[in-house]
């Protein structure tokens, strides 16, 4: 079957040493209040900048940490390399189960930003649409990988 717009099978692995590290120094950032603002400062392009004791501005290099941009572009590539990467075994099964997770992340994502944007107000709606940039990856993913260790546990017990 020829699949389309996937990954190689070995792209996986990558995947995986980039997502698992970069989710847990997120969330390790996020839970214990950490600032990352003394780590990792280098020179960086900016397209705009406007921040609380900097000159506010267009096309400019300034000093910045890079720690919250390694951790985020760490989750996306790993992310996307873990979802869609093939299988060792691609088959007509695996892309049906591909597809009804891919949709099922976004009814559920999208149902989150719902339910958030009605009852969640001001400067923590922020944190909200933070997070949210990685909750579609992260909600496919558990359930792609859940539903292939469901399909293959129950092919095992036939």
């Amino acid at each position: 079957m020829k699949t389309h717009f996937l990954f190689p099978n070995q792209f996986k692995k990558l995947g995986w040493l980039l997502f698992v590290p970069s989710v847990l120094g997120t969330l390790i950032i996020s839970v214990f209040n950490i600032s990352t603002d003394d780590y990792l400062n280098v020179t960086v392009f900016s397209i705009y900048q406007d921040s609380l004791g900097e000159i506010t501005g267009f096309f400019k290099f300034i000093k910045n940490s890079i720690v919250d941009e390694i951790f985020t572009g760490g989750i996306i590539v790993g992310g996307i390399l873990v979802g869609f990467s093939k299988l060792k075994e691609e088959d007509e099964m695996i892309s049906k189960i591909r597809y009804e997770s891919l949709v099922w992340a976004t009814y559920l994502n999208y149902g989150i930003i719902l339910f958030f944007t009605l009852f969640i107000f001001g400067l923590p709606y922020l944190n909200v649409l933070f997070y949210n940039m990685f909750t579609l990856l992260l909600f496919f993913i558990i359930r792609f990988h859940y539903m292939i260790y469901k399909s293959n546990t129950s092919n095992h017990d036939e």
